[in-house]
């Protein structure tokens, strides 16, 4: 079946409240990476600018009899007088109200092609801009111009950002720049590029130009001017945007805490009573394999009403897995604990060393940070963070090594299976599988997983070089942050150490030429020498 994007009704935990001060919070966490503090700031998103209302109207300018308007944001307002055409995203809901009757095929075509395609398709800057947008037939009147401007759908704008309709300048963004090119759209330059300028949409700062009253003035004075000029004439207004959506929590599944919520058709959604909680999912059940049995069971989802005692239904959705990662860490500062959280909680919290993988950065790691606040704010517990200090360990990677057969599929073999050569360098030229001798190819360097079969069995070295070499290569290899590169050769490099480590040893015990000299027969050098050796050993232990 074709896969389509569809509404669907669905529980939100309301994470957009917190935006801000997630977004600051950030400046606090010095413990954390860089670099998972980067992606969460881009994927909250925060962007300033300017909310503003552009009436419907007619190629002459004529507002329309009913007197709509489209409320648009943009980051921009400085760049207002550059808009030659206007876009809404597929799903505006005022898209069927505005379509003009000779363009309502063609947009509804287009609107149905939009549903098949996935969010990241949709954002991409390349490819393809000529066949992702479609004329409504309506217009949009630009209060800075005086002027209208065709209003388009374009599928790289979505309803999820700001209001779900741009004022486009093709001057000063790449998006807008290839629509109009494609389109045979105008394109009005608002900040001046600088000598030499090739083409293009130029993206930086400089004086305004093409811009009546804003002329001269540089891309932060001009954006100020714009929006006090926006306020003053009462059809807009400041507005600070965040690209960071609410946390859907609804799953479709069996496993999982189903969704406290009760449907009473007198009294609509409740929650389940407290003193009702937890909601226990059933344990006679038969999978079918399509759907939930929950939802395919109607005396599970019978109950009664909190409010009126009628009949009344069990929400059949379950909670999102994260839900319960989001706050397990501080139930485990308070085992036996009944009910809320105790003083436990507070004694040992924040978490001093949180280690887990880059992969969590925005969605384990933000729900994390997010759910605490919510628990401080509910009094469970005193801080504003969860965390102190984090660590991203890095992935165990070795080579990877495959054959295809006839029908072009790969067949992934162990690298304990196989023999490599390699040149001066320890760059693998040639590969052959040790059971026939056949050539394999060589698949690059991935992490280790079931799927590209180049897992490690660390019994096989652990039984040729012993335990002790291969924690050795495991730890000494490379900082715990970044990627251990798995090597045999690596591995007898450890395993060469420990020899030479263990003939020191076994000479100083024997007496031989490093044996232990009496302290009595040295000089004063060799005792400091001593004292050394001796306050290294204490500081190592």
């Amino acid at each position: 079946a074709v896969v389509e994007r569809r509404s669907i009704p669905q529980w939100f935990l309301k994470i957009t409240a917190y935006a801000e001060e997630l977004l600051q919070g950030l400046d606090e966490l010095d413990g954390w990476p860089d670099a998972v503090k980067t992606m969460q700031r881009n994927w909250i998103g925060r962007s300033e600018g300017a909310e503003f209302e552009m009436s419907v109207c007619d190629a002459g300018g004529a507002p329309e009899r009913d007197g709509r308007r489209v409320r648009v944001f943009t980051t921009r307002p400085d760049t207002s007088f550059g808009m030659t055409y206007a876009v809404l995203a597929p799903e505006h809901p005022l898209v069927p109200e505005i379509t003009r009757p000779e363009r309502r095929a063609a947009v509804e075509r287009f609107v149905a092609q939009a549903k098949l395609a996935t969010e990241e398709a949709r954002l991409a800057v390349d490819g393809g801009l000529e066949k992702r947008g479609v004329f409504t037939g309506a217009y949009l009147f630009n209060p800075f111009t005086g002027k209208p401007v065709p209003l388009y759908l374009a599928d790289y704008v979505l309803m999820g950002y700001g209001t779900g309709a741009i004022m486009a300048v093709p001057g000063q963004d790449r998006r807008d720049w290839d629509f109009a090119v494609s389109h045979g759209l105008p394109i009005v330059r608002t900040v001046a590029p600088p000598a030499g300028w090739d083409g293009g949409p130029w993206l930086e700062d400089g004086p305004a130009i093409n811009s009546e009253w804003l002329n001269g003035l540089d891309v932060a004075a001009a954006k100020e001017k714009a929006i006090q000029w926006l306020v003053e004439q009462g059809i807009g207004e400041r507005k600070v945007n965040y690209r960071l959506r609410d946390w859907g929590v609804s799953r479709q599944r069996y496993w999982g805490c189903p969704i406290p919520v009760i449907y009473c058709a007198a009294c609509g959604a409740l929650p389940v009573p407290e003193a009702d909680l937890p909601v226990v999912l059933p344990e006679d059940v038969t999978f079918m394999g399509v759907q939930s049995p929950i939802k395919v069971d109607p005396e599970w989802r019978k109950t009664t009403c909190p409010e009126c005692g009628g009949p009344a239904e069990r929400e059949t959705d379950t909670f999102d897995t994260f839900m319960e990662s989001s706050w397990y860490y501080a139930r485990y500062c308070c085992p036996g604990a009944q009910g809320q959280l105790d003083e436990r909680a507070d004694y040992w919290l924040p978490i001093d060393q949180y280690i887990g993988g880059i992969e969590h950065a925005i969605l384990h790691l933000m729900y994390f940070r997010f759910y605490h606040k919510l628990m401080r704010d509910a009094g469970m517990v005193k801080t504003a963070e969860p965390a102190t200090r984090l660590l991203c360990q890095g992935m165990v990677v070795a080579d990877t090594f495959y054959r295809k057969d006839a029908e072009g599929k790969f067949h992934w073999i162990n690298p304990a299976d196989v023999e490599v050569e390699r040149d001066a360098r320890g760059k693998a030229v040639a590969a052959r599988q040790r059971a026939d001798g056949a050539p394999v190819e060589f698949g690059g360097v991935e992490k280790m997983s079931k799927s590209k079969n180049n897992g490690v069995d660390p019994h096989r070295l652990v039984d040729r070089y012993g335990a002790d070499t291969v924690r050795l290569f495991s730890v000494s290899d490379s900082p715990p942050h970044q990627s251990l590169e798995w090597s045999e050769s690596g591995v007898e490099g450890a395993s060469r150490f420990l020899r030479r480590v263990w003939s020191q040893v076994l000479a100083h015990v024997e007496g031989g030429p490093c044996g232990a000299p009496d302290p009595a027969a040295l000089d004063d050098e060799q005792r400091e020498i001593r004292r050394l050796v001796h306050d290294t050993i204490a500081k190592v232990s």
